[in-house]
């Protein structure tokens, strides 16, 4: 069948408004929007009243499809597996819910979700939208500083927390960590419900602490069950709270109306599952794939999503994610790549895949970073699928460019995240804001108006949401990436601005030296920064971790790096240094921290983000410099 993108995306294009009115008719409304887009105010569904959690489970039910199953929950750092029904799903949510609004939680009220990868999180999350109260999860095991900050900037009523998150490392206690930010923030909550596992208990607080088992079964006693809230289609329904570059969190708003409709059109006509389907995203509640891709776009579908407590490699190997295909029947992935660079590491030849059986897997979405040619290449050999990039930020909860499965693949270069998609205006700027020509890098922007689910402000901030996001291109959404789109249409993301290095006058990307460098049949992964030089302003300098069994003189591979890089990009690059490092530092979602390594190569002040995986590999990348002589 011939791609239908191309029609599609024409037809939002002629007439935007009657594509999103259309898109809206997949929802049920309380009461149907009156206006689809209000010019004045930027909201979308006017005058529309829905509920969430009602979108995503409590139709299905009614339906007659409660005896299918919603959520897998597999756990294998606990060696835990449950299925639970669309029906038992109901249960639990409207029995959270009524134990929530019987503690005084209502419409509007904030309430923050601290929690591992556990059923529970995600029955906390639907909970709090069928009350038509707020949410905004914090990803578990954040430290107590992060997660005060965000208490004070949220107000929540109460906090649903557990006793503990479970690593291949070991038990975090996730009770003093919660306690501790409590006792530092200026802002109580009410109460906080704390989920007991069995791998660690915590001790409660009395009058402040409730025990989640209990109080559900006490709820669960009395008969009770909350009906689901109507909400209009311009209120939140979440905040999700992402780095800003004051330090302080930005606190991105989720309305509720649009969110449904731009998160149910995408499972069909973008990542091409049918109902019914298994979908699965590897990711964590915590982040907004998260919250998007395993919560709700999948609900509001109708189909089955997985919750997985585990890692691609070491729980227990690097065939982790092809077991799991294998048992749940996994039609469509989604993940980060660094997931699969970590996979191709250890097992290079994909030979773990031989123990399973994917012939039912029909398709692989790689996001969060921007996916290297190479991974892109390996992926599609191993898997004999279509592996396709695609690009989307917290801001908008959704696709921005990809290569739409459900309307039919279209031709895209590795490398390339794809076609915008309709909603989304995309466009390259110099940095004074005139247009630049197709194949020449610059500022990637968004026309206004931004599509349905986009953040139509931050929390108690819009000062600063015009000023992040709307100052800089007046008219244009401003994506803080940076790249070029080519006479096919297709988007290029090659970095962030901040990644963007000026070597004595020409603008270079990192992400390309990167991709060029992972080229190489023996590097695993790599991270390309600009440190500061007192000659041409900055000079590149990578970083390079080896594939798993490769052992090679530093010094020559360095010089086929260097070499490879002259040969593709030019002399113009300056890259003259390749230092090799057993790991790279990255946040808990895969995202390399860039920034960081920069400021440490730059001899910088710097404060550890709260979001890294583990703060010692800040002291390798030091002595590495230091062992260049690169560092005093």
């Amino acid at each position: 069948m011939p791609s239908q993108y191309q029609n599609t995306y024409e037809s939002w294009k002629n007439d935007p408004y009657s594509f999103w009115d259309k898109a809206a008719a997949r929802i049920d409304w309380f009461k149907k929007p009156s206006q689809v887009f209000d010019s004045d105010t930027g909201g979308w569904f006017v005058g529309g009243e829905a509920n969430t959690c009602y979108n995503a489970v409590d139709r299905h039910v009614e339906a007659g499809r409660g005896a299918q199953i919603a959520l897998i929950y597999d756990s294998p750092v606990t060696g835990t597996k449950r299925k639970i029904t669309y029906a038992e799903l109901l249960d639990e949510v409207e029995t959270l819910a009524a134990a929530l609004a019987d503690l005084g939680v209502g419409k509007g009220d904030r309430i923050i979700i601290y929690m591992p990868m556990v059923p529970e999180s995600v029955v906390a999350m639907l909970a709090s939208a069928r009350l038509g109260a707020i949410h905004s999860v914090v990803f578990g095991g954040f430290a107590p500083t992060e997660l005060a900050i965000r208490i004070n900037d949220a107000k929540p009523k109460a906090i649903i927390s557990a006793s503990c998150g479970i690593e291949p490392s070991g038990v975090i206690a996730y009770k003093p960590l919660l306690d501790e930010a409590i006792a530092m923030a200026a802002h109580q909550p009410d109460f906080c419900l704390i989920l007991q596992r069995e791998q660690q208990d915590c001790a409660l607080i009395d009058g402040r602490d409730f025990d989640y088992a209990e109080t559900m079964n006490a709820t669960r006693a009395t008969g009770k069950k909350q009906p689901p809230v109507p909400v209009k289609a311009t209120d939140p329904l979440y905040i999700l709270y992402t780095s800003g570059t004051t330090g302080q969190p930005k606190g991105v708003v989720r309305d509720t109306g649009g969110h449904m409709v731009a998160l149910a059109w995408t499972m069909d006509h973008f990542y091409g599952l049918k109902a019914g389907e298994v979908f699965w995203a590897a990711s964590d509640v915590g982040w907004v794939v998260g919250h998007s891709y395993i919560c709700y776009a999948p609900l509001l579908f109708g189909a089955t999503s997985v919750i997985y407590e585990g890692k691609p490699i070491g729980t227990p190997d690097a065939g982790a994610f092809w077991r799991v295909i294998d048992e749940y029947n996994i039609a469509v992935m989604f993940t980060a790549p660094t997931a699969f660079r970590a996979i191709r590491k250890v097992d290079p030849d994909g030979a773990l895949m031989n123990n399973y059986n994917l012939d039912n897997f029909r398709a692989l979405f790689l996001a969060g970073e921007r996916t290297d040619p190479d991974t892109l290449h390996w992926a599609r050999e191993k898997l004999q699928v279509p592996v396709i990039d695609h690009w989307w930020q917290t801001e908008t909860g959704w696709v921005i460019a990809g290569n739409p499965l459900g309307l039919g693949l279209v031709e895209v270069p590795p490398g390339s995240s794809g076609r915008p998609m309709p909603g989304y205006d995309v466009q390259v700027l110099d940095d004074d804001g005139k247009p630049i020509a197709r194949g020449n890098l610059g500022n990637i922007v968004i026309k206004l108006p931004l599509p349905p689910s986009c953040l139509p402000t931050l929390w108690n901030a819009d000062a600063r949401f015009k000023d992040a996001y709307l100052t800089a291109f007046p008219g244009y959404y401003t994506t803080s990436d940076a790249g070029m789109i080519d006479e096919d249409g297709n988007v290029f993301i090659m970095a962030r601005t901040d990644d963007i290095i000026n070597v004595a006058g020409h603008r270079l990307s990192t992400g390309a030296m990167e991709e060029i460098i992972t080229s190489h049949a023996d590097i695993a992964e790599c991270a390309v920064i600009g440190a500061a030089d007192q000659l041409k302003g900055q000079l590149p300098i990578g970083f390079y971790v080896l594939n798993d069994g490769v052992k090679r003189p530093p010094e020559e591979l360095e010089a086929e790096l260097v070499a490879l890089v002259r040969a593709k990009i030019g002399a113009v690059a300056a890259f003259k240094t390749a230092i090799e490092v057993k790991r790279l530092p990255k946040t808990r979602s895969g995202k390399i921290l860039r920034g960081t390594i920069q400021k440490i190569a730059n001899n910088e002040a710097y404060t550890a983000p709260a979001t890294i995986d583990d703060p010692a590999i800040l002291e390798e990348i030091t002595a590495a410099l230091r062992g260049r002589g690169l560092l005093k």
